[in-house]
Formats: structure tokens, C-alpha cells, sequence
């Protein structure tokens, strides 16, 4: 099959990073100025769109012919910007990103990184930066420059030329790239559902522009009155300067060495001399609550359409292939924790935010409870909400062969009474409300959530955020969990050392239920159930002398610190990584099958999709029922789906 590889460089006076690819293609000044390709082997040919250069005629065929296989790095990028450009639908079933491909391998996510990672002969051009800087993004008028507020071609034609050269070698290294990978292919189905992914991205979500709106003027009014009354009892000139209001604390006897961070601030508000230095302080902690991050990110990078797209990254957690969240991040919304949603909605669109706090609270409270409610299905549909119970509870128990866990997920399904009951050797109906023995389900639910994974007292203190157990109590709680679940606990180690084995040996061992590591070229794979595979570089074996034993060691990128490090393992987050990459499958295997059943997938959030529902089309039950249906490659795994409808997206 022919292989089409695409390098575009563009312009556009919106923010690509802040406000995504889609709204960016749809500045009136956006226009590509370099279209680089090449076909297989062939040379690379680079096109200057701004020297009026035709693309010919075989390209702009191609790029709608099935049997021709366009790719780029990142090509969600490519595809929409030459849709814009030349108003063609880019199929993404025509496309292949080699993006995804790489963090498919556990690779890092940007060329360069990628490039330096698999020691190619062939580097990115590090003068990249400066010049997409120079021609592809505005500039402030200067000296310089005059009063302009771009750089075209002509103001310096060496640069150019230097661009020209940048994207071309581009194309060279992507090509590199892709050839290095094809040794480790990309499942044809995963590729079907990154078409499908593609899809969702590119017809976004709808927003309530009014809703958010409003909720950034709400909040900068209540910002605007903390600060006038702190500057009214400090005299400051700006209460919300560090350095001027330590001076001002220190002056009323309040020495602040440690800062005022929210972790000191109850021991500050403590010791606070009088009520006007504890009203300051109050205000300081309420100030730093108030946040409309994400209200901000939907004015951004909502489309003129009042859709918000490019939400959700493929394979964005590259150790387990789950999504993640972009721009808006609906990966990490706050939970609805009060009721009267749509009346506090609908007084914060009407403006009266003094109706609203004297509701509702606190604004910087209001607000974030009102975050997914800015989310709206399509004019004339609903929203079908529909998510897996306790996913990842069920995938251990099946992995592990937990018999009695498994049997309470085919049966009542209450495994947080179940775990307690098991755990402390109390009857199962004893723990219901009302009952003495009820206080011990949020020990079954914290160490079901902490525990799971290998997790010890510090996991506990984690999930125990409400403070509902003794500390003293973890210990005793984990060596309860434990003993509770021997199964899951062997496979922590069954898994490890299966793992350490096909390093050390370079060789295959299996694990359960299809799962099995395998050693090759330099990499070790985690072969899945569902017919992928997990991916950690550079593995090797290394003494661990605090435990006594051998461990294991990989490369990867560090989530936090965005940089290629090693990182050492362990059974417990081996475990962890297959049971998330299985759930991740789960969920994708549904999205498949809403799909089919010709329900449109508004967006999806870790175990749970959204769907815009035509009114009167399809309904919940169909979607559950189909959403709970036995997955071919996991027998046995007990799969159950619950959801509801509403006409604006909320946790339920």
C-alpha cells in the first residue's frame, strides 16, 4: 500500500497550545505556508504555499484516496488543517499518526524525544523553535520591525529558506521514525479505534457560552471584593503580594517563616492575634480557592460553533494507553456534591450572583460544582450517561481469580459491604445504615481503593481524605485487606516475577487470562488479553537492597517531570498497569459497539461515555445493556453498566 508522509507548517494568530488545533484553523488569518511530503522512499519535496506553489494534482488526489495511507506525526493536526485549507474530509481511517504509534511503545510523545530515544542517524532540526517563532506565530511590533504584527517570507528571505530546510528534514525524520517502529506494528483494531477517537475529537462537544461566561464574571466581582476589603484592613496596595503581606502579618506579631500556603494556614489562623489578622488570612485562603481555569480554557477554545474539540488524547498515558484530557481536561472535573443543579445554573446565567452565594455558598464552591454542568447536548438531543461499576475492582478480581470477589460482582455487587465483611468477620447484612456494624464500610471502601495495587498505610492515608479512620488503624487494615484477597496478593508477585524472568532470560512467561511478558529486541512487552500490548524500553535487572531481591528497571517518560528517565517497578504497579489497560480496553470495546448501535460519543471520561442522543432515538436501557454485554476476549469477566439521561452533563 502506498505510504504518504505529511509535514505541514502554518500561521494562525490564535494560540495553537492554549486553544487547540480546531479553533486555531478557524482564524481568518490561518493559512499553511509549507506543505512537505513524500511517497515511501522518494525524495522530499517541500511546497511553498506562500510563493502561490501548487500542490499537485497526484497530492490533492491521494488525500482522499483510500487506498493511499496519509501519515504524520501528530496527524490530528494535519488532517484538520488541510480539511480547513482545502475543504476535504480527511477520513481518519485513510490516516496513521505516528504520535500515537510511539506512545503506543511507551516512547515519548514529541519528535525530537523520539528521535533521541531510538538513536536514529537522523536528528530533528534544533533551530525549529526560533523560526516557527518568527513566521508561523504573531509578533510584537518593535524597532525592528515597525509596526507589523507578522513576518512574512520577504522581511527575511534566508530565514525562509532555513524553514524550508527545517520542514523538510522533518518529513525525513518522521520517516525515520515510522520505519524504525513498523518492526513493532500497531493492531489493525487499535487503529480502527483511533479513527473512531478521531471522530469524537472532531465533532467536540457543545458548551453553554453563557453559562461560563457568566461564571468568569461572577467570579472576577467576588475576587474584586476579597481584595477590596483586604486592602481596606491592610492599607496594602496589593493584599495578594507574598512579600507585602508577610511584612504587614509580621508588623501585628504574626512571624509567617513557612510561607502561606494552604497547608499552614490552619495553625496561622490559629495564632492569629486578633480578628482583623485572622479576617486577612481568611480572605488570603479564600482567594486562593477561587479558580475558573477551566471556564477560561472553554472560552478559549470553544469553536464558532459553540463546540469544544480536541478534548481527549489517544494513548495519552502511554504506560497504559488510556486517554487523556486537553485543553478544557474533562479528565478531572470536580464531582457534584449538591443537588439543586439546574436552579444554580440557572441563576448564574441570569447574572444575580448575590442570589447565587446567598444559595449556593461561596462562589469559588458554586462554580466548580456548576464546571460539568457547562457541557450541553446538541440542539433537539440529551445526554445518555452510561459508565462500568467499579471497573477496576472487577478486572483485579478477574486477573487474580478472587472467587469471592467475582461472585459478589454477579451478584448485589456491593463489594465495599462485602470486602468489610470479609475483612472483619462480620454477617454482610449487619453492615447496612442503621446498623453499628455500617461504620465499617468506609474501611471496606478505602482499603478496596487503596489496597489493590500493593498498596500500604501510605495509600490508605491517601484515599482516607475525610479522616474517617485512626490512623493507628492502617496497619491493621491492610494486613486485613490482604488476607482478605490472597489471590490478588500472589499476583503482585506472580506478576513481578514473571516480569523479571522474561527480562533476565529474554524470553516469554505467562501471567493469567491471556496476559503474558515477553522479552524483545530491547523491549519488554506485556501482551494483553484484548490482542495489544504494554510496553516498557530498555528493561533490565537491578539489585533493590532495601527489600533484598532483584528488581526491575525501565525507561519512560515521567508524567510530572515531562522528561525521559528510569524508572523501577514492582509487582503491585505491574498489576496495576494491566488491570487500568484492561479496564481502558473494556471501555474501549463499548465505545465500539455504541458506536455501531449509531449512538454519537459527545466525549468519555476514564470508565464512562457521553452520548448525544437525538430526543426520541435509542434509550438508556439499550445503551447499559449494550455497554454490559461479555467482552469475547475476557470470559468470565463480569461487566455491568448503569447510567442515566440529562440535559446537561453532571456526575449522578
Amino acid at each position: 500500500m502506498t505510504v504518504l508522509q505529511i509535514d505541514l507548517e502554518t500561521y494562525s494568530s490564535v494560540d495553537l497550545k492554549t486553544c487547540g488545533v480546531y479553533r486555531y484553523v478557524e482564524s481568518p488569518d490561518f493559512e499553511i505556508l509549507l506543505f512537505g511530503f513524500a511517497y515511501g522512499d522518494d525524495p522530499v519535496l517541500v511546497i511553498d504555499l506562500t510563493a502561490f506553489e501548487d500542490i499537485p494534482d497526484r497530492v490533492l488526489r491521494d488525500l482522499t484516496d483510500p487506498s493511499v495511507i496519509k501519515t504524520a506525526y501528530n496527524a490530528n493536526f494535519e488532517r484538520t488543517c488541510i480539511s480547513k485549507q482545502y475543504g476535504i474530509e480527511c477520513d481518519p481511517s485513510q490516516w496513521r499518526c505516528t504520535s500515537v504509534w510511539a506512545l503506543a511503545l511507551g516512547l515519548p510523545g514529541y519528535l525530537d524525544g523520539v528521535a533521541e530515544v531510538l538513536k536514529l542517524d537522523v536528528q530533528k532540526d534544533a533551530k525549529g523553535k526560533n523560526l516557527i517563532k518568527y513566521f508561523s506565530v504573531p509578533c510584537k511590533p518593535s524597532k525592528a520591525n515597525g509596526q507589523r504584527t507578522r513576518n512574512y517570507p520577504h522581511h527575511d528571505p534566508e530565514k525562509w529558506e532555513e524553514y524550508k530546510s527545517y520542514n523538510r528534514q522533518d518529513v525525513v525524520v518522521e520517516r525515520e521514525v515510522r520505519r524504525k517502529l513498523e518492526r513493532f506494528p500497531v493492531p489493525a483494531h487499535e487503529w480502527a479505534l483511533w479513527a473512531l477517537d478521531q471522530r469524537i475529537n472532531d465533532q467536540g462537544v457543545r458548551l453553554d457560552p453563557i453559562l461560563f461566561r457568566q461564571a468568569i464574571a461572577c467570579d472576577e466581582q467576588y475576587e474584586a471584593r476579597l481584595m477590596q476589603e483586604a486592602k481596606e484592613i491592610t492599607g496594602l496596595e496589593n493584599p495578594n503580594s507574598l512579600t507585602q503581606l508577610k511584612e504587614w502579618l509580621l508588623e501585628r506579631g504574626l512571624d509567617t517563616p513557612d510561607g502561606l500556603s494552604k497547608d499552614y494556614m490552619p495553625q496561622l489562623l490559629d495564632a492569629a492575634p486578633d480578628d482583623e489578622t485572622r479576617r486577612v488570612l481568611e480572605l488570603r485562603q479564600e482567594l486562593s480557592k477561587t479558580s475558573v481555569d477551566k471556564y477560561n480554557a472553554m472560552n478559549r477554545s470553544m469553536c464558532a460553533d459553540e463546540r469544544a474539540r480536541g478534548l481527549l488524547q489517544f494513548c495519552g498515558a502511554n504506560r497504559t494507553w488510556r486517554w487523556a484530557g486537553r485543553l478544557i481536561q474533562v479528565q478531572n472535573l470536580p464531582k457534584n456534591v449538591f443537588t439543586d443543579l439546574a436552579m444554580a445554573r440557572e441563576i448564574l446565567k441570569s447574572g444575580d450572583f448575590e442570589l447565587v452565594e446567598m444559595l449556593f455558598g461561596a462562589p469559588p464552591f458554586v462554580l466548580s460544582q456548576l464546571i460539568r454542568t457547562a457541557f450541553i447536548p446538541s440542539e433537539g438531543c440529551r445526554f445518555i450517561v452510561s459508565d462500568f461499576s467499579a471497573i477496576e475492582a472487577r478486572v483485579i478480581a478477574w486477573l487474580a481469580d478472587e472467587g469471592w470477589v467475582l461472585e459478589v460482582f454477579r451478584g448485589h455487587g456491593k463489594i465495599y459491604e462485602a470486602t468489610a465483611s470479609n475483612m472483619f468477620g462480620v454477617p454482610f447484612e449487619t453492615i447496612v445504615k442503621g446498623h453499628a456494624n455500617y461504620e465499617l464500610r468506609a474501611r471496606g471502601k478505602i482499603a478496596t481503593l487503596a489496597c489493590g495495587f500493593q498498596g500500604g498505610e501510605n495509600a490508605l492515608a491517601v484515599m482516607d481524605s475525610k479522616h474517617e479512620i485512626n490512623p493507628d488503624e492502617y496497619p491493621r487494615l491492610v494486613k486485613q485487606w490482604r488476607d482478605a484477597n490472597p489471590n490478588i496478593r500472589k499476583l503482585w508477585y506472580a506478576a513481578e516475577n514473571a516480569a523479571v524472568t522474561a527480562v533476565r532470560d529474554k524470553t516469554t512467561v505467562k501471567l493469567a487470562h491471556g496476559v503474558q511478558y515477553r522479552y524483545e529486541a530491547g523491549v519488554l512487552f506485556a501482551d494483553l488479553p484484548s490482542g495489544r500490548s504494554l510496553a516498557y524500553v530498555n528493561p533490565r535487572i537491578k539489585p533493590e537492597p532495601k527489600f533484598n531481591k532483584e528488581g526491575l528497571v525501565f525507561d519512560g517518560m515521567d508524567q510530572v517531570k515531562k522528561k525521559w528517565m528510569s524508572h523501577r517497578t514492582y509487582g503491585g504497579r505491574l498489576v496495576e498497569n494491566l488491570v487500568q489497560a484492561i479496564a481502558r480496553d473494556c471501555l474501549a470495546e463499548s465505545m465500539v459497539r455504541v458506536d455501531a448501535e449509531g449512538y454519537r460519543i459527545a466525549m468519555h471520561v476514564h470508565d464512562e461515555v457521553v452520548l448525544d442522543v437525538p430526543i426520541g432515538i435509542g434509550s438508556l436501557e439499550h445503551v447499559t445493556t449494550v455497554m454490559g454485554k461479555p467482552i469475547r476476549w475476557a470470559p468470565g469477566l463480569p461487566m455491568r453498566a448503569a447510567g442515566f439521561e440529562c440535559d446537561f452533563y453532571m456526575k449522578d
